[in-house]
């Protein structure tokens, strides 16, 4: 069974940065891919993020390609999200999920996640 815990939410003006920490308590980290959520009030969970077991391949939705940057540190079992130039879109509940297996989020965001956190939420408003 394996557990994730997501940090780092908050509330942030326009512009400002935030960096968002999904600890993964169980089986070793390599060998689940992990994935970056977010869901704002009345509308479907988005795709923002995803990164292989082996941390070489990653992948970022288009609304937030070249502000968020996603990275894992296998010694600390934690995934992180970076995330630079906050919009007022980028506000909602934050998820981290994972996925047992090396293809994982080798080609693109994996929406088929097993394992899920309990959310942070990220506010962008001035």
């Amino acid at each position: 069974q394996l557990q994730l815990v997501e940090s780092g939410g908050g509330m942030v003006q326009p512009g400002g940065t935030l960096r968002l920490a999904c600890v993964v308590s169980g089986p070793g980290l390599q060998y689940f891919g992990i994935g970056w959520f977010r869901q704002a009030p009345g509308k479907n969970r988005e795709g923002v993020s995803c990164i292989t077991g082996s941390g070489k391949t990653t992948h970022y939705g288009d609304s937030v390609k070249g502000r968020f940057t996603i990275t894992r540190d296998s010694a600390k079992n934690t995934v992180y999200l970076q995330m630079n130039n906050l919009k007022s879109e980028d506000t909602g509940v934050y998820y981290c999920g994972a996925k047992s297996g090396g293809y994982v989020c080798l080609n693109g965001i994996d929406y088929g996640m097993d394992y899920w956190g309990e959310g942070t939420q990220v506010t962008v408003s001035s």
